[in-house]
């Protein structure tokens, strides 16, 4: 019997293994109210490929589980570019804002005077991230568009994607460090502990959105590319 998630479980059992998967329906184009189907059904009925699906739930529950994309055929990836847009959407325009109100809120009730170089930190971090994305979606994406329809690929740096992963998460864990250290409490325990909570998440999905780019993004580019030679 498999460790991992399978397309036959039932989408109901998966979601009270992992509560968090919940959040990445949305991103995977799956709506509630499947009841007792199987990943499998729910997938055919929202027109995604369920082995995609079982990959990013796996990504998200087991710490140990690698992709191997010699596994999923080009139909099987048909979903992964909008996931990854989806994702980018997501920490842009929810996660990064309800963060930033946080941490407005704690700073101008602590009254620190570190509250304008956090501040800028935040900013410069949500910048950095942003750029990332967009270069990802001008450069990387469509070739992935291509490497899946069989066309001949863009020239395009890889590596810059790869690079960044790591920057952006250990980014996300300097902020976190910083509040510790150096925002007073003066009353203020649950706002910061919804602040670290949604800065923690956020770098948790990060971790594993870069694990789905780098273990399926990278080596289907590679293979791609090894391909034309």
């Amino acid at each position: 019997m498999s460790r991992w998630f399978v397309p036959k479980m039932k989408m109901s059992d998966i979601l009270l293994a992992n509560s968090n998967i919940l959040l990445l329906l949305p991103r995977l184009g799956i709506k509630l109210g499947f009841g007792d189907r199987s990943v499998i059904e729910v997938c055919q009925q929202n027109q995604v490929s369920p082995l995609f699906v079982i990959m990013v739930c796996n990504c998200y529950t087991f710490d140990d589980y690698e992709p191997d994309v010699s596994t999923f055929s080009n139909d099987d990836l048909r979903s992964l570019v909008p996931y990854l847009v989806a994702s980018h959407n997501y920490y842009v325009n929810e996660r990064l804002p309800h963060i930033e109100r946080h941490l407005n809120h704690v700073a101008a009730q602590a009254g620190m005077r570190y509250a304008e170089s956090l501040h800028k930190f935040f900013l410069d971090y949500r910048d950095e991230v942003v750029f990332h994305f967009a270069y990802e979606e001008a450069n990387v994406f469509p070739n992935i568009e291509k490497c899946l329809s069989n066309q001949p690929m863009s020239k395009t740096s890889t590596g810059f994607m790869s690079k960044s992963h790591d920057a952006i998460v250990d980014k996300l864990s300097d902020l976190t460090q910083i509040i510790f250290k150096y925002v007073p409490i003066n009353g203020l325990d649950e706002e910061l502990n919804e602040l670290v909570f949604a800065i923690l998440q956020l770098s948790f999905d990060l971790e594993k959105h870069a694990m789905i780019e780098d273990k399926i993004v990278l080596p289907l580019l590679a293979r791609q590319e090894a391909g034309r030679k």
